[in-house]
């Protein structure tokens, strides 16, 4: 006999009871004094306190919406999670450095200068407990854009050496070898071919010309490699001129979700002088909800020009596909619940695309309470995934989205972002949950009709 809803809920929530609270770290890179480090965030912090920023600044009126748009607030009730309260230190140096009435700050002390122990704090707030969804963002009544400001107080942090280890491990880690899980152009190369060998279609490699450059993220190469097969699957019964490429093929881009700049523009230039080489007019983006803000929304600023392409999330892609009619798709006899990824859907725009994928393979669709976009985030992005620490809360938001989807009662889970899905996994086994995210994109794969070849 199946759980009822209440009955899964106290699964969940006995099974959260159970994991044991971690203890307090404070992770540290380089060697720098006490002084130098608080110098460097405040450097940092002060590079982005432009026109926008101050606008946003000003704004607030600590109301207090963005605490219940926070799935961390929300799992933990602790006031220190409300996102505006995240941004403290940076607001603190703003105030005291750079607002218009900074002269009063200083000469009475009314704002003091950001210590060392305070930022040491703010490592947690700003990387454990936000995956930057946005959410907070939506809702807030002065339209203040707490996500874009969470990522830019990373900046100072990453410069001052106070990444969360695991994030900073795996940045360091794209940044010199090209991906953050180890996924190396030949280890790329060799999961194309196995892909292509098993699933018996044939793999567009390294191709010197082609219309269409397709990319990849490590979490796909590694853990979910069919997702290779199915993009080559698709684009060959549409007759796409298109390749992989192992000058440019990884879409996650660390230096974003950790704070460095410059790695972030490295990694994104290593795509865009590929997708130039080759003549590219279409990049295609993997299920990848970061790897979507990286290149399409930010590429251009680290180019410094309008990008020479255009850029699309896959599920863009097989929605102008569908609507086209060079792709047809069989009928998936079956009800669904989709999680929208919060980079792809709330902060992208992308939020139609996957429903008429969906629409088109006949599935009935169940919305949950809170979906679209202002669907609650699965808590495993902006690199919350990498830090161990924060897993107790992590957890615990996705205990909360389990229920959520639960409640549909739909028979089939999909979402259009690979983090998600890992999130998903790993929750899901800690918690026991028992159904199974699937990729939007296997699923299409999966479900083509052959007379749509041209």
């Amino acid at each position: 006999m199946s759980k009822t809803t209440t009955e899964m809920a106290l699964d969940l929530e006995a099974k959260r009871l159970s994991v044991v609270e971690p203890g307090t770290r404070v992770d540290l890179q380089g060697e720098m004094s006490d002084e130098e480090r608080v110098e460097k965030a405040m450097t940092n912090f002060a590079k982005d306190f432009g026109r926008v920023t101050a606008t946003y600044m000003e704004a607030c009126i600590h109301c207090g919406a963005c605490a219940h748009a926070c799935p961390f607030y929300e799992a933990s009730g602790n006031p220190r999670h409300t996102p505006i309260w995240k941004l403290e230190p940076f607001k603190q140096a703003y105030k005291r450095e750079a607002g218009p009435l900074a002269f009063f700050y200083k000469a009475f002390n009314l704002k003091k200068n950001v210590t060392l122990d305070e930022l040491k704090e703010w490592q947690e707030l700003l990387y454990d407990t936000c995956t930057m969804c946005g959410r907070c963002t939506l809702i807030c009544p002065m339209s203040i854009d707490i996500a874009t400001l969470v990522g830019m107080a990373r900046h100072g942090m990453f410069h001052a050496g106070l990444v969360p280890h695991e994030l900073y491990t795996v940045t360091e880690k794209a940044q010199r070898e090209g991906s953050p899980l180890g996924a190396t152009p030949q280890v790329f190369e060799d999961r194309v071919e196995w892909m292509g060998d098993e699933h018996e279609v044939d793999m567009h490699m390294n191709e010197d010309e082609a219309e269409v450059l397709v990319l990849m993220s490590s979490i796909e190469i590694q853990k979910y490699p069919e997702s290779m097969a199915a993009t080559a699957k698709i684009l060959n019964q549409m007759g796409k001129s298109w390749t992989y490429r192992t000058d440019g093929y990884e879409a996650t881009n660390f230096g974003l979700l950790s704070g460095n700049t410059a790695w972030q523009k490295e990694m994104s230039m290593k795509v865009i002088a590929t997708a130039e080489k080759i003549g590219a007019k279409l990049v295609i983006l993997p299920e990848c909800g970061h790897a979507y803000q990286a290149l399409r929304w930010q590429g251009a600023n680290m180019y410094g020009k309008p990008l020479p392409f255009k850029v699309q999330h896959i599920s863009e892609f097989l929605a102008d596909a569908v609507d086209s009619g060079s792709l047809k798709l069989k009928t998936v006899n079956s009800t669904v619940a989709f999680h929208d990824p919060c980079q792809i859907s709330r902060r992208g725009g992308a939020t139609s695309a996957p429903r008429k994928v969906l629409e088109a393979l006949g599935v009935k669709l169940i919305e949950s309470k809170s979906g679209g976009s202002m669907n609650t985030c699965c808590g495993g992005g902006g690199g919350v995934i990498t830090i161990h620490r924060a897993d107790t809360l992590r957890y615990k938001v996705m205990g909360a989205k389990f229920r959520q989807l639960g409640e549909t009662g739909a028979e089939m889970m999909v979402t259009s972002c690979s983090n998600c899905r890992q999130n998903f996994d790993d929750s899901g086994e800690k918690l026991n949950w028992d159904k199974q995210m699937n990729s939007l994109l296997e699923l299409v794969a999966d479900n083509l009709v052959e007379e749509a070849k041209k």
